[in-house]
């Protein structure tokens, strides 16, 4: 059954202000947003925080997540308490992280039991905070293959310790449908775009490949679209129209 919500990722638009994000949502019929912590919502900055809650209120934008550039492995897992008390005044508690900061071929055996158990570490100031810590899809990080994605979510095996997921613009359809069906059960939300390689294109032209893609994520998901094909906000009532087709 399908039961996404549509929105987008206010990093896309790091030079426009909130206001002019959530009224460009608005008006191309989303329904949330994830605030980025380095530029519109940084978690010790309560005027930042404040003036969006007051936004999405104003124009009826929930937040789906709070997009933050904690890096796991290289920032204290302590702040995270920090992070999560940010992500629950912008009315989420989902937080997405960055898994680590290089690819997971380049763990020795011993770097990933002790990585491993900073990531239970993390799990566990989730659980006590009562949200969920969703780990960046991304390459240069411990998430950048399936295998190395299943295995931590197994190792970590808490319901406060997830995924998201994206298409790798630099692998196969058939790569990205294999890593979508694996991780599927551990993830949140996607982040969705048409890239291939560095050319960024209307995510219309790419309907029949994320129709495939989203039939294998069933359930309360956010569609997140990241990147306009011409980085322009006004891009972005063409790219929802399409993601809301998708969706629907």
């Amino acid at each position: 059954m399908r039961n996404f919500k549509c929105g987008v990722v206010s990093v896309s638009f790091r030079q426009h202000s909130p206001r002019e994000i959530i009224q460009a949502a608005s008006n191309a019929g989303l329904d949330c947003i994830e605030w980025g912590s380095d530029v519109h919502a940084p978690c010790n900055n309560d005027d930042a925080i404040s003036e969006i809650v007051a936004l999405q209120k104003e124009f009826g934008i929930s937040c789906s997540s709070y997009g933050t550039y904690f890096y796991l492995g290289r920032d204290d897992v302590a702040e995270l308490h920090d992070y999560a008390a940010a992500a629950k005044r912008l009315g989420t508690d989902t937080l997405r992280l960055w898994c680590g900061t290089k690819g997971s071929a380049e763990y020795s055996e011993d770097e990933k039991q002790e990585f491993f158990d900073l990531c239970k570490r993390a799990a566990q100031i989730a659980q006590e905070e009562n949200v969920r810590l969703c780990m960046e899809c991304h390459a240069h990080s411990y998430t950048d293959e399936p295998d190395a994605a299943l295995e931590l979510m197994h190792s970590v095996n808490s319901p406060h310790f997830l995924m998201y997921w994206q298409a790798n613009q630099n692998e196969s359809l058939e790569y990205n449908l294999g890593y979508a069906k694996l991780i599927a059960p551990y993830t949140v939300n996607l982040h969705v775009f048409n890239i291939t390689g560095t050319v960024k294109n209307p995510l219309a032209e790419a309907k029949d490949t994320w129709l495939q893609y989203i039939d294998i994520f069933g359930g309360d998901r956010a569609l997140l679209l990241e990147f306009m094909p011409d980085n322009k906000i006004e891009s972005l009532e063409a790219e929802a129209k399409a993601l809301i087709d998708i969706a629907n």
